[in-house]
């Protein structure tokens, strides 16, 4: 059954507001995934922050004509059927869910992205994306660096400190 052309309008905004708001935006091949497993998949986007969209492409090529930043990116991989997902918080999280649903489920195949600048990205970039930590772990990572000097500080001078008593305590017993 054929969209109404208002329901049209509407997805084109809905996506008009994706590409605006959104980190990055990845997409996939889904051909021969059953609707079980799409649901599966939403399920383990909606953990992620990630929300997964299936729309027309031409109506994608629309929005994205509509939107300043995405008015020159090359839509040409933008071919067959395609699930679109997306994060408003993580960059990485739209090709990390997308990546790790297509190693138990092969017949969903990466295609490509967009990232939040404009730029178009490639199968091989978006899986280059999924490999890398999220943006929680790097922040751990980073105050694990920042608190290093600190720690090893306050090891030194409490070895230090246990060698004092230790002699302290030897002239006690003596």
């Amino acid at each position: 059954m054929a969209i109404t052309r208002d329901k049209k309008q509407a997805l084109v905004a809905q996506m008009n507001d994706v590409f605006t708001t959104a980190k990055a935006v990845a997409f996939a091949h889904y051909q021969g995934v059953s609707v079980a497993e799409i649901q599966e998949l939403r399920r383990a986007a909606r953990d992620a922050g990630v929300t997964i969209v299936v729309i027309k492409n031409r109506l994608v090529r629309v929005a994205m004509s509509e939107v300043k930043t995405f008015k020159d990116t090359d839509t040409s991989a933008l071919t067959g059927q395609l699930i679109y997902a997306y994060s408003t918080a993580d960059e990485v999280a739209p090709s990390q869910v997308l990546h790790t649903f297509a190693k138990t489920h092969p017949a969903l195949q990466l295609a490509g992205g967009f990232s939040a600048e404009g730029v178009a990205l490639s199968s091989a970039d978006v899986t280059a994306l999924a490999g890398l930590p999220s943006k929680d772990q790097l922040i751990g990572e980073v105050v694990a660096q920042l608190l290093s000097p600190v720690h090893d500080v306050t090891n030194a001078l409490s070895g230090n400190l246990h060698a004092l008593l230790d002699g302290v305590e030897a002239k006690a017993a003596a």
